[in-house]
């Protein structure tokens, strides 16, 4: 058996000091220190096999992370992992202590198409694997063809359709060697729940922005927009998952979706759950009111939904474990999982199963509702939580 971890974790954030990211956002070198001080202990107490990290300016403050991360785990080694000189050599515990580093670990860095100048900069993607990767790891954010989607009037007419030519951020699709498979890991940030608002022809922030003058109605479509956005971009990965697990790839998609696991966007990702019975549904080709498919059609159509499934990794922990509260996010008062590992059918049951999740791990003891006044960390930590699950691949 092979057993090994992998892991989702939005830095928040990550770039050098003094460079301005957002307007008038930037870390001071005191600032910057704090933070990569704090990054490389969650990496180092993370100690994940493969992790896909999001907003991520550029590579070289993720490499200085992961090299602390690294002297760290060197001298926690020389502590805690016994050797002959050690009285407790014999105790199998502190094998769990071990940390192993990412000297011979790949990382591929995914920018966003979308990033511009100082103020106005746009966060990537990267992926860590310290069993290297299959191939070049590929970057999707382009959508060539253009995404058309169409819509129907309720009544008559066309209803318009929502037209989506490139993604907000990119997908990072990598292959990666874990005992004797191939895994196909995409790490995807989705469109935020923050509004999206049209700029005046004439320059200047959208009206939306000025919450003096609060436009109710004007920051609801906005949510539409950037809801819509998010979809569309679920719809994009959905599409990518399928053409992989239809080529018999073992598939794992993990990042932040901006949305719970019973979101309609995560859905699309996730794919349909399928009925317990489609005996007792009428057939779409009916031509009388008991034509209803047959239990032989039944058992196929469960099948082919099942197959191109994904599962939560989260709701898979929770039914094993009774925890009643998993969350990764929280923000004025409201505590919510918007980071997620998805799995494939190859690691959760039925034909072609390859493995299974043993363990679910959440990291999330930093956050704050980001609401309260002494919420210490809302700039230099992580406003997210980190997840990780721990996955055994059965050899032979």
């Amino acid at each position: 058996m092979t057993d090994f971890t992998i892991a989702s974790f939005n830095v928040k954030n990550l770039i050098g000091p003094d460079q301005e990211y957002y307007r008038f956002e930037k870390y001071t070198p005191e600032e910057h220190a704090w933070k990569e001080d704090w990054l490389a202990d969650q990496v180092f107490t993370l100690n994940a096999d493969i992790v896909g990290f999001q907003e991520i300016f550029d590579k070289a403050p993720l490499q200085q992370v992961i090299a602390e991360a690294d002297r760290r785990g060197t001298a926690s080694n020389e502590d805690a992992v016994p050797d002959r000189s050690k009285r407790y050599a014999r105790k199998a515990i502190f094998r769990k202590l071990a940390y192993t580093d990412y000297a011979q670990a790949h990382l591929a860095f995914a920018p966003n198409l979308n990033d511009g100048e100082p103020g106005e900069r746009r966060p990537g993607l990267a992926i860590l694997s310290r069993y290297g990767f299959v191939g070049k790891p590929e970057v999707i954010q382009e959508v060539d063809p253009d995404l058309v989607i169409p819509f129907a009037m309720m009544g008559e007419g066309s209803g318009g359709s929502f037209r989506l030519d490139r993604l907000s951020r990119p997908i990072l699709k990598a292959r990666i060697p874990v005992g004797n498979q191939v895994i196909t890991v995409f790490n995807c940030h989705l469109k935020s729940k923050l509004g999206e608002f049209m700029r005046p022809e004439g320059g200047g922030p959208p009206p939306e922005a000025d919450l003096v003058n609060y436009d109710p109605v004007g920051r609801a479509l906005g949510s539409l927009r950037a809801a819509t956005r998010r979809m569309a971009e679920a719809w994009v990965l959905r599409q990518l998952v399928v053409e992989e697990i239809n080529s018999g790839n073992p598939v794992i998609v993990l990042g932040d979706l901006n949305d719970s696991d019973n979101a309609v966007s995560s859905e699309i990702i996730a794919g349909e759950r399928p009925f317990k019975n489609y005996a007792w549904i009428r057939r779409h080709d009916a031509k009388r009111a008991n034509d209803r498919y047959t239990d032989e059609e039944n058992e196929i159509i469960q099948a082919k939904i099942e197959a191109v499934r994904l599962e939560s990794c989260e709701k898979l922990f929770v039914r094993k474990s009774l925890r009643d509260m998993v969350y990764t996010s929280a923000f004025g008062g409201v505590f919510e999982s918007i980071d997620q590992i998805l799995l494939s059918r190859h690691f959760t049951g039925g034909q072609g199963q390859i493995g299974e999740m043993s363990y679910f791990s959440v990291f999330n003891d930093h956050l704050t509702d980001g609401s309260h006044d002494e919420a210490p960390y809302n700039k230099l930590a992580s406003d997210h939580g980190q997840i990780m699950a721990h996955l055994r691949l059965w050899d032979g």
